[in-house]
Parts: C-alpha cells; sequence; structure tokens
C-alpha cells in the first residue's frame, strides 16, 4: 500500500497562508458570508490555487475550527487536582483573558459558528467538550466540597469564566467605543486585575 506522501515545504507555507486568509475571512463573516473568493484575494492567490489545497470552503472552515478548538481547550484540560485549587482557576482565567488578547479572530470565529448553530462542532459540543467540562466541573464540586473554595456552581463558573474573558475579543469595538482609547493601552492589564479580584472575593470560602 502506498503512503501517502508528506507536503513539501511550499506546500505547507502555502496552506498557512490560506488558512491565516481563512481565518480573517471566516471571522469577519461567518460560515455562509464567506467565499472561496474572498479567501483567495485575502491570501493574495487565485480561486484555483486555493481549491487545488484544500478543495472547498467548507474543508477550510472545518480544519480551522478543529485546529482552533484544540487550542480553546487546553487551558481547561490543563486544570488539574495537583495545584492550588483557587490558583488553579485563576490560572485558567488568565490564560483564556490572554487569549483573547493575542487571539480576538480566532475567538470570534468560534463565536460566529455558535450564532449561526454550530453547524459543524454541534457534535463536538456535545460529546468531547461536553465530557470535558463535566469532569472539571466534578473537579471544582470536590474543591468546594472539601472547603477548598466557596460553594458554586462549577459549570456556571466555567461559563462565567468564558463569558467574562472571551467578552474582550468578541465585542471589542464595544468595549473599545465605550472605554476610548486612553484606557485601550491598559485595557487587559485593567481586566485582569478586575477579574482576579472578583474571583477572589466569589470563590474565598
Amino acid at each position: 500500500m502506498t503512503r501517502p506522501r508528506k507536503p513539501t515545504r511550499i506546500q505547507r507555507e502555502k496552506r498557512a497562508i490560506i488558512m491565516a486568509a481563512a481565518l480573517e475571512v471566516f471571522a469577519k463573516h461567518g460560515l455562509r458570508g464567506a467565499t472561496l473568493e474572498k479567501i483567495a484575494a485575502e491570501a493574495g492567490m487565485s480561486k484555483p490555487h486555493v481549491v487545488y489545497y484544500f478543495g472547498s470552503k467548507d474543508a477550510i472552515y472545518t480544519e480551522l475550527l478543529e485546529s482552533l478548538l484544540e487550542v480553546w481547550l487546553q487551558p481547561l484540560r490543563d486544570l488539574s487536582e495537583t495545584h492550588d485549587p483557587l490558583e488553579a482557576i485563576l490560572t485558567y482565567m488568565r490564560r483564556k483573558l490572554r487569549m483573547s488578547e493575542e487571539m480576538p479572530r480566532e475567538s470570534k470565529l468560534f463565536a460566529t459558528e455558535i450564532l449561526h448553530g454550530a453547524p459543524r462542532t454541534r457534535a463536538q459540543l456535545s460529546g468531547d467538550l461536553k465530557a470535558l467540562v463535566d469532569d472539571k466541573a466534578a473537579l471544582i464540586a470536590s474543591w468546594s466540597a472539601a472547603g477548598k473554595i466557596a460553594e458554586i456552581d462549577p459549570h456556571h463558573l466555567i461559563f462565567s469564566i468564558w463569558a467574562m474573558t472571551q467578552h474582550y475579543a468578541d465585542f471589542d469595538i464595544q468595549v473599545q467605543a465605550i472605554l476610548g482609547p486612553d484606557r485601550q493601552a491598559r485595557l487587559f492589564q485593567e481586566a485582569d486585575a478586575y477579574l482576579t479580584d472578583f474571583f477572589i472575593r466569589a470563590l474565598t470560602p
């Protein structure tokens, strides 16, 4: 049986350029609004060139989402019973906040996917993601039962961390409009300080 040929360096570079362009287009327009023509224009390539490497818009979108979910969920996977409970939760919150600062397009892409009914990730949301969240919720509940953190609904705690960190990426235009340019430069330092204080107050027994 013939093994699939490994992509060359140039092929890997071209695919990376297309993926970066697609991220920009999908983050702005979502799956329905994005087109291969828009992706090709963003990548500085012809449409046939893009089709050669990926075949279809759906194939690009699916690969982007799959790679994004792996990165997006790693901080939650790293939440462990080997760490101090309060510090572990704060570390998770800070990593999520840093991802909103450094990866706003990726956050918007995932938010857009959810807002459009999760056509490509519904099975993962109710499968792998649910299993991961349930597992970490059980860990947080055990910390709460042992008196290491305050009594709290662990699922809603995780939802709150998602909402309070990803807001800065998904609604960045609104945040910038309200706070103005002077505070924008220190936005994430302010957010870190506020959220740290908020969760310490909420979680301290």
